[in-house]
């Protein structure tokens, strides 16, 4: 979905309402967490600072941990429009006690308020990402999490502003405190109100029992996502985003003061960079996705983030501030503009790591525990981030690093987490080789993919051009594909990685290898049974001039055994490129076109019993029409 079709979404109330209800809530989060720790790091001395700074990071994630397993059964068993306007109205009630201890003036007063709010925000939590796709389709899914990660950290940027700036005004007299608390009690009335008018998400589990014990709870819903190990892996890799998060927003203050000697305006101007990176890596990448879950976006993101975190370390660390610090003397010294990129850097490739990898948790979570998979998930996002927490304060207070070796250090540690990561669900890499071929030497038209069935066995019989025909499929085709093919191309260098990872299913003849044929017709057969989608190249090899080349009755044979839908596909635009047999064998000369036009093209499903390989064939050929 492109950007115009993503900003459509704001027209919906299917979404509007709640995007307007997170908008605000994270909003004023910020206002109040962000006035508290601005007025902390510039009215105490640096080390009780960074002490209560890292508390307060702390304590308003410590309640993820204590109740969203609680919170995670609490949303399958409620609507979930019911159960935001609940917790919009205890959101009002926190408010007034906020402002009762600004006014007061109690530090700790202060952060028991910071432990109310991550209470609230634990249960909003499994509610935010659970209700998407109740109330959105398939092809909207990653657009709206595009979106709601931009507004949630837009409205995380003007928060810090607001909370910022205000702060700043309550060392001249207490109207600073004043606009805190009309701004705290408006923006969570007009939350409630928002609130009100999110149509109905009616309860997946009502009969659901609930286990208060948050230990066991979350112990049993994490074996239930480790069944699935891409949803248990994405568990992982979106808590790690948010110690990183954590990590780098914390010390963002103490790191304007201590290393960069600026006010709380620099402060301001470092979390804009920052979060207004993440709001347009988001937006990207619900663009670059083209409506699907685009996996291969996650390891351009980790990438991006270790190269980026680095350079930041790095001019961070040789930084030198001018002699009088204002905005405009920072922005004129040497490192300023690098440390401003490389924090926008940051976030722009944390959007395009977190957008994907939320939206195969939600795709992929049975619908009736999605909402305890989402609890689980921000249990994990807790305890990653009271360790982000622990780790300012051991590395910084205890063993002494500088801010800027703190960020090196967590910048070489992403490397680590994603390598890992990857290497325990290699569908990351092997989407990521698809994307980048599917954005580099071809430009991948489609038609008529409407017509593959979105869920149930069936059958896509295709044309057989080039070596890359299985990936440029898959990269088109919004459901997973499992492609049956002749054995010598599944075992390719490299493409066997993907071929195996993806788990197609390597053929050859009966002759040259009859165990392994007979093998692979069971293997399909079953995978039929499963409700796999399954694709075949019905010509048995590649075409050696370009035409299509008799298929072969391997398919009826398939048929026979189980009788599914049969999808003719064609690939037009691939003959002489550097992956086809065109003026010799492939590979056997240097790439001559990148960005050329391929078209994928679907026709109407074929019944079981009408399908025959020579009608098939012409079907086939209709469809490629003369480009070959």
């Amino acid at each position: 979905m492109a950007a115009k079709g993503q900003f459509q979404l704001l027209g919906s109330r299917r979404f509007l309402p709640f995007f307007c209800t997170q908008f605000l809530g994270a909003f004023n989060d910020n206002v109040f967490k962000n006035a508290l720790i601005v007025m902390i790091a510039f009215r105490l001395a640096a080390s009780e600072a960074n002490f209560l700074i890292n508390l307060a990071a702390g304590l308003f994630i410590l309640p993820f941990f204590l109740f969203s397993a609680t919170a995670g059964q609490v949303a399958d068993k409620t609507d979930k429009s019911v159960l935001i306007r609940r917790i919009k109205l205890a959101e009002i009630g926190i408010g007034a006690f906020g402002v009762a201890a600004l006014f007061s003036g109690n530090n700790y007063l202060c952060l028991a308020v910071l432990f109310l709010l991550g209470v609230q925000s634990a249960f909003f939590g499994p509610v935010k990402y659970a209700i998407l796709p109740q109330h959105l389709a398939k092809a909207e899914l990653v657009s709206g999490n595009a979106l709601v990660e931009m507004g949630t950290f837009v409205s995380i940027l003007l928060g810090t502003i607001v909370g910022g700036l205000l702060a700043g005004k309550t060392g001249e007299g207490e109207s600073g405190l004043w606009w805190i608390s009309a701004i705290i009690m408006t923006t969570a009335s007009l939350g409630y109100l928002a609130a009100r008018n999110i149509p109905r998400a009616k309860a997946p589990a009502p009969d659901l029992k609930i286990n208060y014990n948050p230990v066991s709870q979350t112990g049993r819903i994490l074996r239930e996502a480790a069944k699935t190990p891409a949803v248990f892996y994405a568990i992982i890799g979106i808590s790690w985003f948010w110690l990183l998060g954590a990590a780098y927003l914390t010390q963002i203050p103490s790191l304007t003061r201590n290393v960069l000697g600026g006010s709380e305006s620099l402060v301001t101007l470092l979390l804009c960079c920052f979060t207004i990176g993440v709001a347009i890596g988001s937006l990207l990448c619900g663009k670059l996705s083209g409506g699907r879950v685009e996996l291969g976006l996650v390891p351009i993101g980790a990438a991006g983030l270790t190269l980026a975190g680095v350079l930041l370390a790095s001019a961070t660390g040789g930084y030198t501030p001018p002699a009088e610090m204002t905005i405009a003397a920072f922005w004129a010294s040497p490192g300023a503009f690098s440390i401003l990129i490389n924090l926008t850097l940051i976030g722009i490739f944390g959007g395009f790591y977190i957008v994907p990898l939320y939206s195969m948790m939600q795709e992929r979570s049975a619908p009736e525990i999605r909402a305890r998979i989402i609890a689980v998930n921000n249990v994990l996002n807790a305890l990653f981030m009271v360790v982000a927490a622990i780790m300012g304060i051991v590395f910084l207070n205890m063993l002494g690093a500088t801010i800027p070796q703190f960020f090196l250090i967590i910048a070489l540690m992403n490397a680590a987490v994603a390598v890992f990561v990857f290497s325990k669900v290699p569908e990351f890499a092997m989407r990521l080789l698809i994307w980048l071929l599917s954005h580099t030497m071809y430009r991948v038209k489609h038609q008529g993919l409407e017509l593959v069935p979105e869920e149930g066995p069936a059958i896509i019989a295709c044309n057989h051009v080039s070596y890359v025909d299985a990936l440029l499929l898959a990269g088109a085709v919004r459901r997973p594909i499992r492609f049956i093919m002749y054995k010598p191309i599944y075992e390719i260098p490299v493409l066997h990685f993907i071929f195996k990872t993806g788990r197609a299913i390597p053929i050859c003849s009966r002759q040259k290898d009859p165990e392994g044929y007979a093998r692979a017709f069971e293997e399909i057969e079953q995978g039929l049974k499963d409700g796999d989608l399954l694709c075949i190249f019905p010509e048995g090899q590649l075409t050696r001039d370009g035409e299509l080349q008799p298929f072969k009755a391997g398919i009826e044979k398939i048929l026979q055994r189980t009788p599914v839908p049969v999808i003719p596909m064609a690939l037009s635009g691939l003959w002489g490129s550097f992956f086809s047999h065109k003026d010799g064998h492939a590979f056997s000369t240097l790439p001559k076109r990148f960005w050329s036009k391929v078209c994928v093209v679907a026709g109407q499903p074929m019944e079981a019993a009408a399908v025959k390989a020579e009608q098939l064939q012409e079907t086939v050929l209709g469809l490629r029409g003369e480009r070959r």
